[in-house]
């Protein structure tokens, strides 16, 4: 108990601040108050819900939507710490606070039922994460003491684990209050919606490809994960959920409707650094450390919700053509997720201020290209792309305030991904009809035009080609939001990004003839913001430039290996199957 207590005086401490607790002496707390004393207990709790995270600009870096080449030679061994998920410690704080207020004498019924619930989830959570990267692994539901209890715990099968799950889950749904109104102090824990969604999301992963490799879409757990994501979609709209009018303020207006749980930030007590990871370095306190490739780019649809070499669209583009005008008639998601050469982006508020990517005319700190006419190198052909994120900005943040004042909460979980994973379920159960109707609500939402057939720019027709389009939405919808590695190897798609090979654009100012303008001239108008888009040439640009260069995504990386020291201190934890070890990760 002795680093629990130093946990629990670390939160009063901070609690005593702001004069919530009153405490006579913190050096005399003993077990026996601290699991008696609603104020401690809450404290205890609180201390938990780090869990949950914060915002991450590089959420995404492992996947095809931000520049750099993550999957190096030997990213992932055995003996180094990459991708590994075994967080005992939490487990073991988790199960003292269940076992410990299920015994308190001294709080009310309600008090204890909702501390369980929220620690029951919790519990579930932390779990969901380690057999998302190794599989089963040993499912400890007892807090147990590092000085009298065998320690030495084999890993329970993957199908147990998720079953675990689902009764953990199922417990704290019980427990828990079905809705935490967005105007309740409680604001910001868990309730009953976010479990029911949670829950949906779990089943959702035991019916997938990864953990079905030989029967991936015929599964008799698809049914299950159909029945618990109908329901969780169905209560939540109940309960006043739908999608926040415009796709820019999903975050930006917080507390909204699509919110269903967020961790909350609050300057000056609690802030994150979303915006000083992804502005450009001359609006923020340096160079911006996730920035969209290319390809990510031509993965936007077009404003009738076709791809732009799609024939049958609208806005139907050669690849030279889209290249040229690639930011004109996008899907609207398009203009509100990511910032190029020229676009009007009023940061720090700049009033009329455009960005600008060009060698010789940018910032050295934004610079990205190779421009032989400009007389500089680019520092950052290795890091950047020409593009730089937009979306979950505060533009309003003076560039001195990028590092301590983002406090916008942190969106954990939205309406939006309740629906596509009920529209994933339904259309592998053969509703297509709910699926697709559900992806039209999306892209609807999106400001996509319907077109003539009310379709939204959606051709599928056939489970396998809405199973596609649902990935590309996927994509889209939570762009940086770090969904898109875990779909992919969810789906067992981590072949998509085997071999890849990221590409930037470089913006070269042009005369209306064609010609390059010449810098001086081209300095002074980019300078007073007159140069728009259309005002440059555009060439493609490999990104890194040096080391390294294509990602190796292995058949190995559905499951990831146990730690080497892991089994070291537990010879019982056997390795997985597709690492040398004899323990199956899959539910084949």
């Amino acid at each position: 108990m002795k680093k629990i207590f130093q946990i629990l005086l670390a939160s009063l401490l901070f609690a005593s601040c702001s004069n919530t607790l009153s405490i006579e002496d913190l050096q005399s707390l003993d077990e026996e108050k601290v699991w008696n004393d609603p104020n401690l207990v809450n404290a205890y709790l609180s201390n938990l819900y780090t869990l949950f995270g914060n915002w991450n600009t590089q959420a995404d870096i492992y996947s095809d939507q931000l520049v750099n080449v993550s999957f190096t030679t030997n990213l992932v061994t055995i003996q180094n710490a990459t991708f590994k998920s075994w967080d005992y410690e939490e487990i073991r704080k988790i199960n003292t606070a269940i076992e410990r207020v299920a015994a308190s004498t001294g709080l009310s019924d309600d008090l204890k039922r909702n501390v369980i619930g929220q620690a029951l989830f919790m519990r579930a959570y932390v779990y969901f994460d380690m057999v998302k990267h190794h599989g089963g692994v040993p499912y400890v539901t007892v807090a147990q003491d590092l000085s009298t209890d065998d320690l030495q715990v084999p890993r329970n099968s993957t199908k147990e684990c998720f079953d675990l799950m689902v009764k953990d889950l199922d417990e704290a749904i019980a427990y828990l209050p079905k809705t935490i109104q967005k105007g309740s102090a409680d604001y910001g824990r868990i309730d009953g919606n976010f479990a029911t969604a949670f829950k949906a999301k779990v089943l959702l992963y035991m019916a997938s490809p990864q953990f079905n490799p030989t029967n991936p879409y015929s599964n008799a757990y698809w049914a299950a994960a159909h029945t618990a994501n109908k329901a969780a979609y169905e209560q939540l709209l109940t309960e006043g959920y739908s999608l926040t009018a415009d796709y820019a303020n999903i975050t930006l207006q917080e507390k909204g409707p699509e919110v269903v749980f967020a961790v909350i930030n609050a300057y000056p007590n609690k802030t994150a650094s979303w915006d000083n990871g992804v502005r450009p370095g001359s609006e923020s306190r340096g160079p911006a450390n996730a920035v969209p490739s290319w390809e990510f780019v031509q993965a936007f649809p077009m404003a009738d919700g076709k791809m732009y070499n799609d024939p049958t669209g609208k806005y139907y583009r050669t690849d030279d053509e889209f290249l040229q005008r690639y930011w004109e008639n996008r899907d609207p998601r398009f203009e509100k997720s990511i910032v190029w050469n020229g676009k009007l982006y009023e940061v720090s508020r700049k009033v009329g201020k455009r960005q600008y990517t060009s060698l010789g005319l940018a910032d050295a700190l934004d610079d990205f290209g190779i421009n032989p006419n400009a007389g500089v190198s680019s520092t950052n052909l290795s890091r950047y792309s020409g593009f730089f994120i937009l979306k979950n900005s505060r533009l309003s943040l003076l560039q001195t305030e990028v590092q301590t004042q983002y406090d916008i909460d942190f969106v954990l979980m939205r309406f939006s991904e309740v629906l596509l994973n009920y529209a994933e379920t339904a259309n592998e159960m053969g509703d297509f009809a709910t699926a697709m109707a559900l992806l039209q609500q999306i892209r609807q939402r999106a400001g996509i035009e319907p077109g003539d057939d009310g379709m939204y720019g959606i051709s599928a027709s056939t489970r396998e080609q809405l199973r596609e389009e649902l990935l590309a939405e996927r994509n889209i919808e939570f762009c940086f939001e770090g969904h898109r590695f875990w779909d992919l190897r969810r789906l067992r798609k981590l072949d998509l990004l085997d071999g890849m090979i990221k590409h930037g654009v470089e913006a070269i100012a042009v005369n209306p003839n064609g010609t390059d303008m010449g810098l001086t001239m081209a300095k002074q108008l980019a300078d007073n913001y007159q140069l728009v888009e259309s005002q440059f040439r555009y060439s493609i640009l490999q990104v890194p430039n040096v080391g390294e260069k294509v990602n190796r995504v292995p058949e190995t990386f559905y499951f990831f290996p146990i730690q080497q020291s892991v089994m070291d201190r537990s010879p019982k934890v056997e390795q997985n199957s597709n690492w040398g070890g004899s323990f199956n990760p899959t539910l084949d």
